[in-house]
């Protein structure tokens, strides 16, 4: 991993703090938040900003799986969970979006490393999947004002389907504007002249 990042770590054992404070610089990365517990962590994340969250996952008031949940509800981040405890119950409470890697105490640096590296790595994907898919949703979106604009134009303007996508290009490029924004100045105008029973409540 070359990049150096921004690092929240949290636990409540001094040890595993001091720790964390001393490997991952070592790493190349910067501790930019040190928390004794889940709500400190989530208190520190609030004035804050980080790359990476790495938290243990039994501390008192609030612990890291609730913490984590917080934080990326608020802003999404990759987290790495630490724990003395291998059961299945906490895995199966970790089995979230971000939280991207569990390791088990003690931890050691050529653990720590392709953890980092690896949790990064799968949350660049994850994001890129969700870009992807909300590109692709407004696509559908953007083509189905298209189609009601297309409409339209052949039925007030009596032209054919070709006739009429090709007057929606031309109108577009006239006035320097994407195609979904002229289709949507149309649909518009075609409301603002609807009887008052027809317009939409």
């Amino acid at each position: 991993m070359s990049r150096s990042l921004r690092i929240a770590v949290a636990d409540d054992e001094p040890d595993m703090r001091e720790y964390f404070a001393t490997i991952l610089p070592r790493l190349g990365h910067q501790v930019v938040v040190v928390a004794e517990d889940g709500r400190d962590l989530l208190e520190k994340s609030r004035e804050t900003s980080f790359d990476l969250v790495i938290t243990d996952v039994k501390m008192p008031d609030m612990d890291g799986i609730e913490a984590a949940r917080h934080i990326y509800r608020r802003s999404p981040v990759p987290v790495i969970l630490v724990s003395a405890y291998h059961d299945a119950a906490l895995i199966q409470r970790a089995e979230a979006d971000h939280i991207l890697a569990y390791l088990v105490k003690p931890i050691k640096q050529p653990d720590l490393e392709p953890a980092i590296a690896i949790a990064m790595r799968r949350f660049e994907q994850f994001q890129a999947l969700e870009k992807e898919a909300a590109d692709l949703k407004q696509a559908l979106e953007d083509r189905k004002l298209i189609e009601r604009a297309k409409g339209l134009l052949m039925k007030k303007a009596s032209l054919d389907e070709n006739e009429a996508f090709r007057r929606l290009q031309r109108l577009a490029s006239d006035r320097n504007k994407k195609l979904v924004d002229v289709a949507q100045m149309i649909i518009m105008a075609e409301e603002a002249f609807l009887p008052p029973e027809r317009e939409k409540r």
